[in-house]
Order: structure tokens, then C-alpha cells, then sequence
């Protein structure tokens, strides 16, 4: 497994950042998020579930994820090497940060941090992927923007989420928070730092 790890080696958190369905771990946005943190004293780790990898080493584009098992297997595998749950941060940007969602318990994870939470496919409100959030105990900070076609506060307000969730709006951002970057990089990092 390739990491590209960002924060010093002795830091008090680390966090495990999976990539979302479309880009890589070292897309734009990825890198700002990552770098941020790192340089506000948490560890940042990001890896790539296979189908991402493969794309890499192939150099070709296109390609869907793999299958749900393979996505949640190589997250805990991920979790493992990094000491396990209880020493580390899952999340990741909205399908990376819906695998961590899923195994955060499991694993026992510290806590948990989504960057735009797909909570149903674009125009399919009907279409929830919520049923696992009613009962999560992790710690969680969910940082979604207003405007986010995966689930806007209108959509999400009806949803039964655990009270372990916290939801914090980024006002005007869209999947990728774009516009409120820079107020989501603060949340994550005061959240992180509280755990």
C-alpha cells in the first residue's frame, strides 16, 4: 500500500483520508485539506483503494470503484497499519468518508471527519445511503456545504442521524465546499484537536 503522509511523525492526532470516488489522493483538493492540517500539527495519511491505484499505475482514466467489501476491507487494512482505531482519525472526501462511516465503529476509530457526506446520488433525494449513521457511536464531524447536490440541509433534515453526529454547514459550498475551503480546514482541525 502507497501513503502519501503529510504532519510531523510525533503528532498527538492522525488522521486517514481516503480519497472520494473520482479523484486521487493527491487531487486538488486532497493536497489544500492535507496540507493544512499537517501544518497545524496533525498527521495526515492518504492511500488509494485499488481501483485508484490500478488506474494510476495504468495511466489510464475511467474505471468504476471497486465493490463495497473491497473498498471497507482496504480501509481497516489501512487502520491496521497505522496501529489501529483507537490511535487513529478515519475520514475522507464523500466516498472515502462514507467507507470510514461505515467501519469507524468497527475498527473502534477515535473519531470520524467527512468533507461532503454523499448521503443520496445527485437529483435521487430517495436514494439514502443513512441507514448505518442512525446508530453510529463514533465521535463524528460531518463539514458539507449548503449548496451540496449529495445533500443539502433541506434533505438532510430528514434524515434520523445519531447523536454522535455533528453536522457543520459550510454556507455556499458545494460537494467539494468550494468557496468555504478555508472554514471547513479550521472545523476539521478544532475538531481533530478536541478527540
Amino acid at each position: 500500500m502507497s501513503y502519501l503522509i503529510d504532519g510531523p511523525d510525533s503528532a498527538t492526532h492522525t488522521y486517514l483520508f481516503a480519497h472520494g470516488a473520482g479523484g486521487a489522493m493527491d487531487t486538488g483538493f486532497m493536497n489544500v485539506v492535507a496540507l493544512a492540517l499537517a501544518e497545524r500539527g496533525i498527521r495526515v495519511v492518504r492511500f488509494e483503494f485499488p481501483y485508484m491505484a490500478a488506474r494510476r499505475t495504468s495511466g489510464k482514466r475511467g474505471g468504476a470503484p471497486d465493490r463495497q467489501p473491497v473498498l471497507l476491507d482496504t480501509f481497516k487494512r489501512v487502520v491496521e497499519e497505522h496501529g489501529g482505531g483507537a490511535k487513529v482519525i478515519v475520514g475522507g472526501k464523500s466516498m472515502g468518508g462514507r467507507m470510514a462511516s461505515m467501519i469507524a465503529d468497527e475498527v473502534g476509530a477515535r473519531g470520524l471527519l467527512v468533507f461532503g457526506y454523499p448521503f443520496h446520488p445527485p437529483g435521487k433525494p430517495q436514494q439514502t445511503r443513512t441507514a448505518h449513521l442512525a446508530e453510529l457511536r463514533t465521535p463524528t464531524l460531518i463539514l458539507q456545504g449548503t449548496r451540496d447536490i449529495f445533500g443539502n440541509p433541506g434533505d438532510v433534515a430528514a434524515y434520523t442521524l445519531s447523536p454522535s453526529i455533528r453536522m457543520e454547514w459550510m454556507e455556499g459550498g458545494d460537494h467539494s465546499l468550494k468557496g468555504n475551503v478555508p472554514a471547513a480546514i479550521e472545523a476539521a482541525a478544532a475538531y481533530i484537536r478536541k478527540l
